[in-house]
C-alpha cells in the first residue's frame, strides 16, 4: 500500500471528521432511519430509502478515512530540508517562456485545492518541484504542453 504524507494540521483534521462520523453522523442517521420506519411500509417509502441510502454512503466515507490515515505519515517541517520545497512549502516559480509567477502551496492530495494555490505533490507540477532547491530550472510536461520553470523563493509556514 502505498503511504499518505500529510502535515500534522490536516491529519487532526481527518481525525477530528472521522470522529464526527462515527459518532455524531452515525446517531443522526439511525435516528432518521428510525423515524422513517415508523412512517408504515418501508418497502414504499422514500424517507427510508434516503436515509439507509445515507448511511451507505457514510459508511463508505468512514470506511476509506480510515484506510488513508493507516496508511498516513505525518511529515512535520522539521523533518525535512527548509531550502528544498517539500509538502508544506510555499514555492514561488517564474514561467521563463511567459515570465509570469505563480506560487503554490505543496500538499498531500486530500489537502489540495487549485482554487486556493494548493498542490498536490501527486499533480504533474508538484512531482517536478519536489526536492527542488531555489534556482533550480525545471522542465514540467503538463497535458497541454511543457512549462519551463525557474524556483525563485521557497517558504514555511
Amino acid at each position: 500500500m502505498k503511504k499518505i504524507i500529510l502535515t500534522q494540521k490536516k491529519y487532526d483534521e481527518m481525525l477530528k471528521e472521522l470522529e464526527y462520523l462515527k459518532t455524531t453522523r452515525r446517531r443522526e442517521l439511525s435516528k432518521e432511519i428510525g423515524i422513517a420506519r415508523e412512517k408504515g411500509d418501508i418497502s414504499e417509502n422514500a424517507e427510508y430509502d434516503a436515509a439507509k441510502d445515507a448511511q451507505g454512503m457514510l459508511e463508505k466515507r468512514i470506511s476509506e478515512m480510515e484506510e488513508k490515515l493507516s496508511r498516513a505519515t505525518v511529515m512535520e517541517n522539521v523533518d525535512i530540508a527548509s531550502d528544498k520545497a517539500y509538502i508544506g512549502a510555499t514555492v514561488k516559480v517564474k514561467d521563463l517562456d511567459s515570465g509570469d509567477e505563480s506560487s503554490y502551496i505543496l500538499t498531500a492530495e486530500e489537502e489540495a485545492d487549485f482554487k486556493e494555490g494548493k498542490i498536490s505533490v501527486d499533480s504533474p507540477i508538484g512531482k517536478a518541484l519536489l526536492g527542488h532547491k531555489v534556482g533550480d530550472s525545471i522542465k514540467i510536461q503538463i497535458p497541454a504542453g511543457i512549462l519551463d520553470y525557474k524556483i525563485l523563493k521557497i517558504t514555511r509556514e
